[in-house]
């Protein structure tokens, strides 16, 4: 299926408004004032931008099955782990090495130097369930996203289909519904609850995309909007700015984020196919994982050296991490998702064809099989595996 440019705009969209929020709002630009101080009209329009994180797990949702039908556990694991951890490597290493040479505090949500262990646990993607904190706090939607990955590999281990992706989609629901009253820690972990209506939409979206129009589909997108419209009222209540922050925008933000998955699940916005946004969707990724403590960074040791405008300097900040990331990815991320894809395609083929060969000699008997030449040179496994990637 090919990739979808607007799903690709709408992402950037995502990440330039959780980066207006962190950097105008969830921080004190100089250490000491209230952000409404520097931006007194802006952060009453930018502190919504952290619901650009319900929009990527709307996104993620319709990319995971999207790009996850027709293949096998093995390369649904070969391409997630390939899309994330490369970039993810290489944008902690520059993190890690930027608040050690350049050091901020006072009034920032995350601060001090990573040590060599924190580093090496965070380079895992598990510092959360390891106890370990994160270099950036933005890593958190991470861990969301691995768990989803993990509920979505079952389900593909089974092989997708459209039946069994509905009945996922049902359950998972269901579970995430009434999980908060039953007070289990495993269920709260396991089905991501607060979020879950998102990347459920977000499926459900995607078999619209496939399959066409269904009432049962656009049921379930409409009761998981239900559904993450209180959630995203409980969330507008936990954001404390120093004022007043309305509900009824975000409310309306998430519903119009909805609205434009749905848009693209209907084919309205196929024809749109400009090159550059896809270029743009791949800078997001490794702009999203830089964005706050690179920008707090800039903003801070620049505001100190010049008294620039603060919008000035949020604007600086937000370009100079995207041109950055447009290196990280051409230069780092690209390559090595490549080799690694590589790497991982190959171990899973050899580990096919151990298997194959191992269950030959075991159906053999004592004197051990004539084992085909195919099998022993790994042709046959592997060659079954390229139809199943394909």
């Amino acid at each position: 299926m090919p990739r979808l440019a607007t799903l690709d705009a709408l992402r950037l969209i995502a990440a330039l408004a959780v980066a207006a929020f962190h950097l105008t709002v969830s921080w004190r630009i100089d250490g000491r004032n209230e952000p409404e101080y520097f931006l007194p009209h802006l952060t009453h329009v930018t502190v919504y931008g952290f619901l650009g994180v319900e929009v990527f797990f709307l996104i993620s949702g319709f990319v995971i099955g999207m790009s996850s039908w027709n293949r096998g556990l093995g390369e649904f694991f070969t391409s997630r782990v390939s899309r994330l951890y490369p970039a993810y490597w290489i944008c902690i290493l520059i993190t890690a090495t930027v608040v050690t040479l350049a050091p901020i505090a006072g009034g920032v949500p995350v601060a001090g130097t990573p040590g060599l262990r924190e580093i090496a646990v965070n380079l895992t993607m598990l510092q959360e369930p390891l106890g370990v904190g994160s270099i950036d706090t933005v890593y958190w939607t991470l861990f969301v996203e691995l768990r989803f990955y993990l509920l979505f590999a079952a389900l593909a281990a089974f092989g997708l289909t459209y039946r069994r992706v509905v009945l996922f989609c049902a359950i998972w629901m269901t579970v995430a519904a009434i999980g908060p009253m039953i007070g289990s820690r495993a269920v709260q972990v396991l089905a991501i609850p607060e979020y879950a209506p998102y990347f459920i939409a977000g499926v459900a979206a995607f078999l619209i995309h496939r399959f066409g129009r269904s009432p049962l589909l656009f049921g379930i997108v409409g009761f998981s909007w239900l559904v993450s419209v209180q959630r995203v009222s409980d969330r507008v209540g936990t954001v404390q700015p120093g004022f007043h922050v309305p509900v009824w925008p975000g409310v309306l933000i998430v519903t119009l984020g909805y609205a434009a998955v749905l848009i693209i699940a209907l084919g309205w916005t196929d024809r749109i196919r400009w090159r550059w946004l896809t270029t743009a969707g791949a800078l997001t990724y490794p702009f999203y994982l830089l964005h706050q403590r690179l920008g707090y960074t800039f903003i801070r040791h620049t505001y100190e050296a010049t008294r620039l405008p603060a919008w000035a300097l949020v604007l600086g900040a937000v370009l100079s991490i995207l041109g950055l990331s447009w290196l990280v990815y051409r230069l780092v991320e690209k390559p090595l998702a490549g080799w690694l894809r590589s790497g991982l395609r190959k171990s899973f083929a050899d580990l096919r064809s151990a298997s194959a060969l191992d269950a030959i000699r075991a159906g053999a008997g004592p004197r051990g099989p004539e084992v085909p030449r195919q099998v022993r040179e790994g042709r046959l496994v592997r060659s079954a595996g390229a139809r199943e990637e394909r």
